[in-house]
């Protein structure tokens, strides 16, 4: 999952060397933390967070089918 998160970011944005998932895993959850160039932010998050939740909608289906929750987070 971290490295779906990684190709999709790195397809949106100008920058894609500075772009950075990291993995928090706990016993239900695992968090991943996006990190991108702040100039890329904006395409990243999307208008209205549109991008962002349909990254989040993408995870969220990958995750269920190994029954885990995923949770994406969006790091200044």
């Amino acid at each position: 999952m971290k490295e779906l998160i990684s190709f999709i970011a790195q397809s949106l944005v100008d920058k894609p060397d500075e772009v950075t998932v990291s993995e928090v895993e706990g016993n239900q959850t695992t968090v991943l933390e996006l990190k991108v160039a702040k100039e890329d932010l904006g395409k990243v998050i999307g208008k209205q967070g549109r991008t962002a939740q349909a990254m989040r909608t993408i995870l969220s289906a990958v995750s269920s089918k190994v029954k885990k929750r995923t949770v994406l987070e969006i790091i200044e």
